[in-house]
């Protein structure tokens, strides 16, 4: 659905093929700081029994106590930033706490050899000299990565909120079928990615200022992407627009109303 995605200093720019473009916001120094130094707390924490007996260990041998510690450090860091970003899309819980999320840097799905290789560079990072000169790499970067993220293909933003404050109006009121299955409704609020149900929301904000061709193919992009994260029954999508299963989508992932709807009764 993207092409190659250009990035301002605070921005990550999302240039799509019918030549819309879509800002969404990229994660700071500061808050990248407070959600590693609460990953660290949290490892830390973790590790605490791992040098309880690793203490016991260097009574009898030094060497292989200290050593057993330093592996220990080392391969709970790496394995806690492996599973959490890549089983919690791009989190961490010091990520989640802030906010903050890490994406692929071209617009595609996040795979699992980016997120391992950043977080095995990323265990550099607490060596003071290495860990220096991350931070100088991602302050000298328009795209405010760090080495990890240069080597992975990945940069890290904040989750976009986007400004509707009024969802109810934006989806004009209409009969949305996708609601009589409150299951599906809740795999797709599950499955949606941030970055793209902002995107959608943002489409239809702007959706009359589209020329007719871009704004077809925009919303036939956007209406594939939903469409492979369920599978609703035929009878209720077929006979509808792109355009309004995107908004249908929309109302779902966004509408209080919506996710307070009861679920329908099976016959």
């Amino acid at each position: 659905m993207t092409e190659t995605l250009p990035l301002n200093r605070y921005k990550l720019e999302i240039h799509l093929p019918e030549g819309v473009t879509f800002s969404l916001p990229l994660a700071g120094p500061v808050s990248r700081a407070l959600a590693f130094l609460i990953d660290i707390f949290i490892i830390t924490g973790l590790t605490a029994g791992i040098e309880g007996a690793s203490g016991s260990i260097r009574a009898l041998y030094e060497d292989l106590g200290t050593g057993l510690l330093i592996l220990s450090y080392f391969a709970a860091w790496l394995l806690y930033g492996i599973l959490c970003e890549y089983y919690w899309r791009g989190q961490t819980i010091g990520k989640w706490l802030l906010s903050l999320r890490v994406v692929d840097a071209s617009g595609l799905e996040l795979k699992f050899y980016q997120v391992a290789i950043r977080n095995l560079i990323r265990s550099l990072d607490l060596l003071p000299v290495l860990g220096l000169l991350g931070v100088i790499v991602m302050l000298s970067t328009r795209r405010l990565q760090r080495l990890g993220d240069l080597a992975a293909g990945t940069v890290v933003m904040r989750n976009h909120r986007p400004s509707t404050p009024n969802i109810e109006a934006l989806v004009k009121h209409r009969y949305n079928s996708l609601l009589e299955h409150q299951v599906l409704c809740a795999r797709l609020r599950q499955r949606a990615a941030p970055e793209a149900a902002a995107i959608a929301v943002e489409a239809l904000m702007r959706r009359d200022g589209l020329e007719d061709r871009a704004r077809v193919l925009l919303f036939d992009d956007l209406a594939a992407y939903f469409r492979a994260l369920v599978d609703f029954p035929a009878e209720d999508i077929e006979q509808i627009s792109s355009e309004q299963y995107v908004r249908n989508v929309v109302e779902i992932l966004y509408s209080a109303s919506a996710k307070r709807k009861p679920a329908a009764v099976m016959r």
